[in-house]
């Protein structure tokens, strides 16, 4: 059993936050698989509904590691709940103020390779009008241009979640990205068909050869294909529960 610090695991819904566990250990492990982490730096985190809780990944393991035991859970403030690991300051800040301020049940963020190289150009984002991928993020997205060197403040995670405001999505500047969404698998599809947009999007600029965007209004609705039918996300995760964990 997990050590616990200042309450009971007895206090939540322990088949949830089981639940919640495997599945954040789950996207953490797949998104290594797909190249998206880097080190044993960045965060995937999901809110105990209906509570200022939330579960993180710890730090000092790399994401190919993580376990569902590995998984801390801690309020508000940062205090581990449960765990047998410490958290991460960046994380505690970032993943607090975006749970607290947004409302988003799942927060993940990556420095992930080709969405980051976008963060350093002056377009700071996807233009969401090119590709297929990329238009499943059309009116998601927000822009945070401007970095302040690493998140070690209440007041820097409160920056960017305000810079996030209603979107599904935030480009930090100089940094990387944080997706959310309602539900895990959802979040993390929408973190691995991003990057591909992303991915997709530098490999055409490279070409030199001229870009032929869509138009916003058919940006607009292959965005709303994508967000009413969600059972490829569901599907893909399932997959990804086959192959990663068997």
């Amino acid at each position: 059993m997990n050590p616990l610090r200042g309450t009971h695991l007895a206090l939540f819904d322990e088949p949830l936050i089981a639940s919640l566990r495997e599945d954040l250990a789950l996207a953490l492990r797949a998104a290594a698989h797909f190249g998206l982490g880097e080190g044993v730096c960045n965060h995937f985190s999901v809110a105990v509904p209906g509570s200022e809780h939330f579960l993180l990944n710890p730090r000092g393991l790399m994401w190919e590691e993580v376990g569902a035991q590995d998984i801390v859970i801690i309020d508000g403030q940062g205090r581990i709940l449960a765990g047998r690991h410490e958290v991460e300051p960046t994380a505690m800040f970032i993943h607090g103020a975006v749970h607290r301020i947004t409302g988003k049940l799942c927060v993940l963020h990556t420095h992930m390779p080709y969405a980051t190289a976008l963060t350093l150009t002056t377009a700071r984002g996807l233009d969401t009008t090119l590709s297929q991928n990329a238009m499943r993020f059309h009116g998601r997205t927000a822009l945070d241009e401007h970095y302040n060197g690493f998140a070690l403040d209440a007041r820097e995670g409160e920056r960017i979640a305000l810079a996030m405001g209603d979107a599904d999505i935030v480009f930090l500047g100089n940094h990387g990205v944080v997706v959310c969404g309602e539900r895990i698998d959802y979040a993390f599809d929408d973190l691995y068909y991003l990057e591909r947009a992303c991915a997709a999007e530098i490999l055409a600029r490279t070409s030199g050869l001229p870009l032929a965007p869509s138009t916003p209004a058919i940006a607009q609705a292959v965005c709303e294909q994508a967000s009413g039918e969600r059972l490829q996300s569901e599907l893909f995760f399932q997959a990804l529960r086959r192959k990663l964990v068997g």
